[in-house]
């Protein structure tokens, strides 16, 4: 069991028309967040193309985590990125996000984040070891 579920959306063979349009991606994944369940806090988007390659990168921060997509216009590419906690399940939110968008071919990958026991008593003990064994390759150690 998990705190959260962190799906990693890759969608190809995206019209250039979608890819192109920020504004209405970011609506269907506000509007596919809240039909979820989840409570939509902000939205921000960006449109590219003055200085680099046309597309978009566009996101909305949930109470629940965040939803954000990326976009390549030249190549027909939008990378979602769809992060939900409690009874939100991200899986809708890509769902509702594709009855309002043509997202080409899609493909997923599930993340669960932060694992946690079912039951207190039976919580494992974590380890977390470093590539080369030693004890501060993550983070700086803190002295008291």
């Amino acid at each position: 069991m998990h705190k959260g579920t962190h799906l990693l959306v890759d969608c190809r063979e995206v019209s250039r028309d979608v890819c192109l349009n920020d504004g209405l991606v970011l609506e269907a994944m506000a509007t596919a967040a809240a039909r979820a369940g989840a409570t939509v806090l902000s939205q921000v988007r960006y449109h590219f193309g003055h200085n680099s390659p046309p597309g978009f990168t566009a996101a909305i921060l949930l109470d629940e985590s965040h939803c954000t997509a990326h976009s390549y216009a030249d190549l027909g590419l939008i990378a979602l990125d769809v992060f939900t906690c409690g009874d939100t399940d991200p899986h809708d939110v890509v769902k509702y996000m594709r009855e309002i968008v043509d997202l080409g071919k899609v493909s997923l990958k599930q993340v669960g984040r932060f694992e946690v026991a079912d039951e207190p008593s039976a919580a494992a003990e974590e380890i977390n070891e470093s590539p080369s064994g030693r004890d501060n390759d993550y983070a700086p150690a803190i002295s008291p």
